[in-house]
């Protein structure tokens, strides 16, 4: 039985997990949207359209879905678009992993996710995890980052600036104030893959909570 499925596999994150899951030698499948060459070669990949895969898609039998799908508001080109990769498509594919017997899911979230913000984005983020949370997960592990830091095979101009400005912010964030720290992106990965199989409920990790070193 395939251990692990991750949805947004050619994201900062998801990549990331997808190479440490290989160098692991677990039994992992990735979903994309289209063929690529920069996974390892021992990951299974799965090609789908999301949109139709929601209709119609079965996942393979797994025990955990990692839940990196993500995009921006500028990159979708609409609200409407954004919404529907990172709250669509997000939830039909924990629907699809939730029948085909996963018990686990870890989700990228973002630090400030709230179902009731008047932010759009993190809105979207805190509608996302309640929904997620009614779908009879055993063990939720919601992963609450701030910027995430690191090189992407598409470039966010903005996000690559942030970066250089949170390298002189972040050691200013202290207290309550650190759960806004940016965050290498593989550091994340190896906190979501290390807490996989521990516990049982809906856990929130924010920055205090990820392996930093």
């Amino acid at each position: 039985m395939t251990k692990s499925i991750i949805a947004g596999a050619t994201g900062l994150v998801g990549l990331n997990i997808v190479r440490e899951l290989a160098a692991q030698k677990q039994p992992t499948i990735a979903l994309v949207r289209r063929s690529i060459e920069s996974l390892p070669d021992r990951t299974e990949i799965l090609e789908i359209d999301f949109q139709q895969f929601l209709i119609s898609g079965k996942l393979p039998t797994c025990k955990h879905l990692y839940l990196c799908l993500g995009t921006t508001i500028k990159t979708a080109g609409s609200r409407g678009a954004f919404r529907m990769v990172d709250f669509d498509y997000a939830l039909g594919m924990a629907k699809k992993a939730r029948e085909a017997g996963a018990t686990g899911l870890s989700l990228v979230s973002s630090v400030g996710a709230d179902a009731r913000s008047r932010n759009f984005y993190l809105r979207t983020k805190g509608q996302l995890e309640v929904a997620i949370k009614s779908l009879g997960f055993s063990r939720i592990n919601i992963y609450r980052p701030g910027l995430l830091r690191g090189k992407r095979s598409n470039s966010r101009s903005l996000e690559g600036a942030g970066q250089i400005v949170f390298g002189f912010i972040d050691p200013l964030l202290v207290g309550p104030l650190s759960n806004y720290r940016s965050i290498q992106a593989d550091l994340l990965a190896h906190t979501m893959i290390d807490n996989a199989d521990k516990g049982e409920g809906v856990n929130y990790f924010h920055f205090k909570q990820f392996n930093t070193k």
